[in-house]
């Protein structure tokens, strides 16, 4: 199944919640960043206070942001693991978001492989109806969110034109 622009949004299957409670499903009426991040990546490390940022603004109107490190770079889980919290500790100390690290390649499954998103940060934009309303870099989403959030953003042209431009990308990487 290809994941894109109005797809119902995969599972949360997360095995461990690094910062957070665990959060076992997308709730109805609220709506999602769900952020691919990793330790290694220089991206990841820039766009993580854009993230912070907008938590702390869109808090109050229903936003939930959830960093997802599935693309640890280590030889077992648990050095993953170790690595991930002391970059967390030491890179970010205002965090205020739920982060998640699956080891087991499921998310990146789920999430990554099924968008044909291959590069890390990426961000999906879960609706309040639990449907993926946007798939791209995180340094996209202060244009994107107000109109997910208000609504218009789900019906704008703008929004599909956005998806067709990303899948035609995908599939010009994969050459077909």
């Amino acid at each position: 199944m290809t994941l894109r622009f109005g797809s119902p949004a995969p599972s949360l299957k997360v095995p461990n919640w690094v910062l957070g409670e665990p959060l076992t499903h997308f709730q109805s009426g609220k709506v999602y960043i769900v952020d691919f991040l990793a330790s290694w990546c220089g991206p990841s490390v820039t766009a993580m206070p854009g993230l912070v940022q907008l938590q702390d603004k869109y808090k109050d109107s229903g936003l939930e942001v959830i960093g997802i490190a599935a693309s640890e770079r280590a030889a077992t889980g648990d050095e993953a693991r170790t690595m991930l919290d002391t970059w967390l500790t030491e890179t970010f100390t205002r965090l205020n978001f739920r982060i998640a690290f699956d080891d087991t390649g499921e998310m990146h499954k789920l999430w990554m492989t099924a968008s044909y998103s291959f590069g890390i940060p990426t961000s999906f934009v879960v609706d309040r109806d639990g449907r993926i309303v946007f798939i791209g870099h995180p340094m996209e989403l202060d244009d994107v969110l107000p109109k997910v959030l208000d609504g218009s953003w789900r019906t704008s042209a703008e929004a599909k034109e956005a998806d067709k431009e990303r899948i035609a990308e995908a599939r010009l990487m994969l050459g077909r």
